[in-house]
């Protein structure tokens, strides 16, 4: 098992996840800054906007997820702070964020569709690299396999897959491998999108669809009765982002 602090100073732990889920942050912030100026957007927007879009993802992620795991905090209310443990949930973050950014574009009286252009591409790429933070913590992972299937991965993923005794499927690498996959996507496709905000719909679209299926497979699942709560919300995403992209087209 890998240690999750990554290192200390004097009597204060720096925790991998935390490390992680910073260097998603910056270098999200950086791609979605030189998008900014090349398409004639001062740069200095997005770094004011990140300014309110952070702490709101990550209230948002937290208080979405304690929300449905509220009896694991119950008990000792101070471990909702403990974010370093894990525990942020991508779909709160999404929700939070947004609307921090809507209310700065408003305010600034900003292109909204032309600014969820340039930062999409910088948000799943942030979650590619944040889903490491999962592989670390142990989490995010799904249900268990035999020794025979995890040998297929690298030894290092085997052995963090390794808990309690059981091998679990590394759901975190499968979600991480497809955000790339839909970064990798958007970046080539940016000059030909058909109309402003189509790329921010592409994302929203992807992704849905890629975590409603390695959704499936988790077993720390966030659950609303007997469903997946983050299959609801993806399924939601999927028709709305296919709806609005069809709408646009038509429209532009």
């Amino acid at each position: 098992m890998i240690d999750p602090v990554a290192f200390s100073i004097g009597a204060v732990s720096i925790h991998w996840y935390g490390l992680i889920m910073a260097s998603a942050f910056a270098i999200g912030i950086y791609l979605a800054y030189r998008r900014a100026a090349q398409v004639g957007i001062d740069p200095h927007h997005i770094i004011n906007m990140v300014i309110w879009i952070i702490p709101a993802a990550i209230i948002g992620a937290r208080t979405y997820y304690v929300i449905f795991e509220w009896h694991r905090y119950a008990a000792d209310p101070w471990l909702v702070l403990a974010v370093w443990h894990g525990g942020l949930a991508i779909h709160g973050g999404l929700i939070a964020g947004v609307l921090a950014g809507y209310c700065y574009l408003r305010l600034n009286n900003l292109p909204l569709w032309q600014l969820a252009d340039i930062c999409a591409p910088s948000v799943v790429l942030g979650e590619a690299i944040g889903r490491w933070g999962n592989f670390i913590n142990q989490e995010a992972h799904g249900g268990p396999v035999s020794e025979q299937f995890i040998a297929m991965f690298p030894t290092f993923i085997a052995n963090q897959m390794y808990i309690n005794g059981v091998y679990y499927h590394p759901a975190f690498l499968y979600q991480s491998f497809w955000n790339l996959a839909i970064f990798i996507f958007l970046y080539l496709y940016w000059n030909k999108k058909k109309f402003q905000g189509e790329i921010a719909l592409l994302y929203l679209g992807l992704y849905s669809v890629g975590r409603f299926f390695i959704e499936g497979i988790r077993t720390d699942s966030l659950m609303l009765g007997p469903l997946p709560m983050a299959q609801v919300v993806s399924l939601t995403l999927i028709i709305i982002s296919i709806t609005a992209i069809i709408y646009r087209r038509i429209k532009a």
